[in-house]
């Protein structure tokens, strides 16, 4: 009875711990950890980065082209603006366009995908020929023909034009893993069961594509960054507003790799390196979560077992006991009994004469 409570004890805990681990695991990811320091870093910056800007971004000051020092960590450019101070503002403005882009972009990839995969008929063939149709199109001469339209080029215009030409991939994912899974038996059961279409899709199906889903997002994300500092490098967005494009710009448009002036460019595109690097990491982590051929860590494959539940050996003990078990477990070699003397003749009185009678 106490061995059966004993192993009743060590299910109980294992289910427990289980579900634990699982939703651990993506956080245990070395990448995982690197990308989310780095990225939180960034983010500090957006938001307290006008606060922490020594000058205004914007402000003409009297040290021309200085490089690097301690009032100008970043150097200046050649009206003496403050480098250090245009990078930590344009931050922000970077962040939100990624993140916003990444949001609308994701929402119509969903809505768009997961409803075209499970509806089909109609519904799927019009859906999908839209999203043929956007991907088709490359997606950054088409945004740079749409915003050069647009009277106003603040960051959220950019974001919301970017969102709305970059979700036909992610539908297009989204579809077919929708397809993978409504025919499963638990979608089956749903729809026997009565549920709504609705329901089925947002405490179903949504649950099981939100890893592709995450991942969809962070490569939107990418994607938006690198379309929006492009467009303020190319001088189509509004240059008025500091982002790390805008220092791209001005840099160029004032010859400073021709001047030397390695300084101009070089944080922020270190900048652009190391944010575009952190929210690759995330999404090698999350690559890494979906599917489990790609993990490394022994620990995410292996079983450990717990002490206080199940008896551990030592390392002595352990070798010690599967030796014994050898041994104990070969078979056994059978020896032949030794043979049993011969029996000695009968004793007789004395020797035996020829004449005796027999």
């Amino acid at each position: 009875m106490a061995l059966q409570a004993t192993e009743a004890a060590v299910a109980a805990a294992d289910t427990e711990a289980a579900p634990r681990r699982d939703r651990l695991r993506f956080l245990r990811n070395g990448k995982t950890l690197v990308g989310l320091a780095i990225l939180g870093v960034f983010v500090l910056l957006g938001i307290f980065g006008e606060l922490l800007a020594p000058y205004d971004p914007s402000a003409r000051g009297d040290q021309l082209m200085a490089s690097p020092s301690w009032d100008h960590p970043f150097g200046t450019t050649q009206t003496g603006q403050d480098i250090f101070s245009q990078i930590l503002v344009g931050t922000r403005g970077v962040l939100v366009v990624g993140f916003v882009a990444a949001v609308l972009a994701t929402v119509l990839g969903v809505l768009i995908g997961v409803t075209a995969g499970y509806l089909g008929g109609f519904g799927d063939d019009a859906l999908s020929s839209l999203s043929n149709i956007f991907l088709v199109i490359p997606g950054l001469p088409l945004i740079i023909i749409i915003t050069s339209f647009l009277p106003e080029t603040s960051d959220l215009t950019i974001a919301a034009v970017i969102g709305l030409t970059s979700w036909a991939w992610g539908a297009r994912v989204l579809r077919a893993q929708t397809l993978s899974l409504r025919n499963r038996d638990y979608v089956q059961a749903a729809r026997a069961t009565g549920e709504s279409t609705w329901r089925i899709i947002v405490f179903e199906l949504l649950p099981n594509l939100t890893p592709v889903i995450a991942s969809g997002f962070i490569g939107t994300v990418i994607f938006a960054v690198l379309s929006n500092i492009t467009l303020a490098f190319i001088g189509i967005a509004d240059i008025s507003e500091w982002n790390w494009g805008t220092v791209l710009f001005w840099a160029q448009s004032n010859q400073a790799l021709a001047q030397d002036a390695w300084w101009w460019f070089v944080p922020a595109g270190l900048c652009i390196a190391l944010l575009g690097t952190a929210l690759a990491l995330i999404n090698f982590g999350i690559d890494e979560f979906i599917n489990p051929r790609l993990r490394n860590d022994k620990a995410d494959r292996a079983v450990r077992m717990r002490v206080g539940f199940t008896p551990v050996l030592r390392a002595e003990r352990a070798a010690a006991t599967a030796s014994a078990t050898a041994s104990a477990a070969a078979p056994v070699a059978t020896v032949p009994a030794p043979a049993e003397p011969p029996e000695p003749a009968a004793a007789s009185d004395g020797p035996t004469r020829k004449d005796d009678p027999a």
